[in-house]
Parts: structure tokens; sequence; C-alpha cells
């Protein structure tokens, strides 16, 4: 089998796998398909997500369920979640010092089942960080390294889920809060979900099946594999466009952030079994771009505007609605059952037997049935008003015989 067929088919039962796993993920969620959905995406994409929301709106579940996701051999990498204060010490993120080692002289911590020995964590009112965590836990979000006493270790971290109910208001924050290339506002189920969520039941975690876990290796070779999706000219026009339109509006976006989201959007395409990026791909940006929640809906109106279309809520239904239409173009490009223009538009016949591009007006002809008479090629093999149109010399031909009455189609109309 060549190489690219074993991408393909790898690229196929990869989507196939995914699609198993986020459907177990979803399952007992009421409204909050979206935000796990970006969860997911971001720790396929090695990214950190933000979720944005008052207590009691399922943001820990998720970050749970995130976990469940991931089958972690040889116990590396457990789950870890904590609630931060202001009042919050090293020691309750990073672990205690070991006693032993201070006997020796050595500044370590013991991370056992702390933040450093994580592969998913959840941390809730992440914004009340300190001074005294802010270095580590950044060093620890972008490098995925931990710096304890003389060594810097590698750390098993896949994504961190961070939670706050509002914004960073300190200088000092902006770091931590550029970290999180996601951004998701959560808020309380709307009433029309309300009943759903009565009928739940008791806590129920999600059944993953065991062939849709997911392994590191899993991950690097996803993100591997999608530094090769293509990105199209006019999807990295796009992008610039958005990129002007932010710096109008006083919303700044830093290069890394851009280069971050453009990945993003491949790991995107690539689990959807796709080789490119689509513009529809673009609408996962309104989850990166913006530093209140206030300005997504700035920037998904924009998004709507340059597309010309309302969005649907999955680019996975762009992506369907573009095929359909792609292709109807493309047959009634190749259709040989009505003449164009040069301009490839149909034509069809005024009330003088003249050909015009006009579907619909006040000179549209019609036959003494009310069907519009339009012109088809000579080599049409039937060319009625049936569906295949009429050539010219036949157009002349009903209109002598009266068939064609533009007089009696006047008072009909």
């Amino acid at each position: 089998m060549a190489k690219v067929d074993v991408v393909q088919e790898r690229q196929r039962m990869s989507k196939e796998r995914l699609k198993r796993l986020r459907d177990a993920l979803l399952e007992n969620l009421v409204e909050r398909d979206e935000a796990m959905r970006l969860v997911l995406l971001g720790a396929l994409a090695g990214e950190h997500v933000l979720l944005i929301g008052p207590p009691g709106t399922a943001k820990s579940e998720m970050a749970r369920r995130l976990h469940v996701a991931f089958r972690l051999d040889g116990g590396k990498g457990g789950y870890f979640e904590r609630l931060l204060t202001r009042f919050t010490v090293p020691e309750e993120l990073f672990g205690p010092l070991s006693i032993s080692a201070l006997e020796e002289d050595r500044y370590e911590r013991k991370t056992a089942r702390y933040l450093p020995d994580a592969s998913v964590a959840f941390i809730d009112e992440i914004f009340k960080a300190n001074s005294a965590i802010l270095n580590s836990l950044l060093t620890l979000l972008n490098e995925r390294e931990f710096d304890n006493g003389t060594e810097r270790v590698k750390t098993p971290l896949i994504s961190v889920v961070g939670a706050s109910n509002e914004l960073p208001k300190e200088d000092e924050l902006a770091a931590l809060y550029d970290r999180f290339v996601i951004r998701c506002r959560v808020g309380p189920v709307s009433q029309e979900g309300f009943d759903h969520l009565l009928d739940l039941r008791g806590k129920v975690d999600p059944m993953v099946p065991p062939d849709a876990l997911l392994t590191v290796e899993d991950l690097l070779a996803i993100q591997k594999e999608a530094l090769s999706v293509r990105v199209p000219e006019n999807v990295k026009g796009l992008l610039s466009a958005m990129r002007a339109f932010l710096a109008e509006q006083v919303i700044p976006v830093s290069d890394r952030r851009w280069r971050k989201i453009l990945f993003l959007l491949q790991v995107s395409a690539y689990t959807d079994g796709r080789d490119a990026v689509s513009l529809w791909d673009v609408w996962l940006a309104q989850h990166c771009v913006w530093h209140t929640p206030e300005q997504r809906q700035t920037v998904v109106d924009w998004y709507h505007s340059r597309l010309g279309t309302q969005t649907p809520s999955e680019p996975e239904q762009f992506a369907n609605v573009t095929v359909t239409w792609e292709a109807r173009l493309q047959r009634d490009k190749e259709s040989k059952t009505q003449e164009r223009d040069d301009k490839n538009r149909l034509l069809y016949v005024d009330s003088n037997g003249k050909t015009t591009s006009e579907a619909v007006s006040e000179t549209q002809a019609r036959n003494t049935e009310g069907n519009l008479l339009y012109v088809a090629p000579p080599e049409s093999e039937n060319p009625t008003n049936s569906g295949k149109g009429y050539t010219s010399d036949e157009l002349g031909g009903l209109r002598s015989s009266g068939e064609w009455d533009w007089e009696r189609r006047r008072r009909r109309y």
C-alpha cells in the first residue's frame, strides 16, 4: 500500500474513532456540546482551554470527562483538580517539600499526584493564582516542564482546563490568560433544556468504548500529521482580514496566538478526515481571539458577513453544505439542457423572442401553460419545455403556431 494510502486510511480510522469518543463524552451533558467539543479539540492540539462562567455549570465535569478519554499506561499522568484562592500556596499545586532532600541540602518537591504529575488538570478560579506560584505555573503550561530544585523535568501534561467566574484584571495575569488559546463562555442551562436537566439521575460517568480511548502516541501522531494539512490562500486571506478587523476593534491578538490558532484549524481539519483547512474551520477562531466574552459576538457577526451566510453551530455542517452547493454548481455548469451566455448565465426568452439572462421579469416569455421558456443548446436530445428547454428555431415555430402566446401570458399573470 502506498504511503499516501496508509496515511489516508489512518486518518479515516482516526476520524471514526474520535467520533465514537466524542459521542461518549457528550452523553448526559445538557447544552454543553460546543464546550465539550472545544475541550477535546484543545487536548488533541496540545492546547489549554479556559471556561468562563458561574459555579454549577459543569466546568469541572467536562475536565473529568476529558481525562476519561485517555488510556494512560504505566500509571503516568493522572487527574488533578484544585480550587485556587488568594491564599493558595505552591505546595497545594506542586507538592510538599521533600524532608529527606532538605536533609541533604536539596530543595525538591514530592510531585506525585500533584499538578506536575498530571496528564489532565482542572484548576478552578485560576486567576486567583498569586505571584508565588505564577512563574512555575506558566512554565508548566507553556513548556510542559517543571523546575524541581536544580532540575527541570518533563511532565506528562496534555491539557489544563482552567475555569473562572470573572476575567483577570491584574496586569501580571495577562501572560497566564494568554496561555489559554481556546476560551469558552459557559452559562446556565436554558429554559428549553431545563426539563432534560431534571431528568438526569445521579452521577453517570461516560462509557467510552475501549477501542476509542486515546494514548499519548495517538496524540503525537495526530499533531504530527496535522502539520501537513494544507492551508489554502483563501483561508490565509480570511485570517488576514480578521486580524485587520480585530486591530480596528482594538482587540489585540499576538503573533504567537495566531500561529496556535492556525494549528488548531489544521487539527480540526485533520480529525475531520480532510487534507486542507476550509473557510468553515475559521469559525473556530471566534473562541480564540476575544478578550471579553462580549467581543465574541462581534467576531461572529464579522465572520457571517464575510462569508455572506448564517453560520450553523457545527463546522461539519458547513462542509456538507459547501460540498452539496459546489456539486450543484458543477452540475449546472456541465448541464447541456440550457444554453448560457459568455458570462455563464442561463439564457431565457423575452416577449420579443430575444434571449435574456433574466429568469423573472415583466418581459419573460412563457408558454400557454405558464411555464418559463428558456433556450437549450442545439445538441440537446430532448429540448422540450418539460425540463429541457427549446432551441431558438423551435421557439420561433412555437410562436408562429400560437403555442407561445405572450398576450395570453400577460392577461393570465
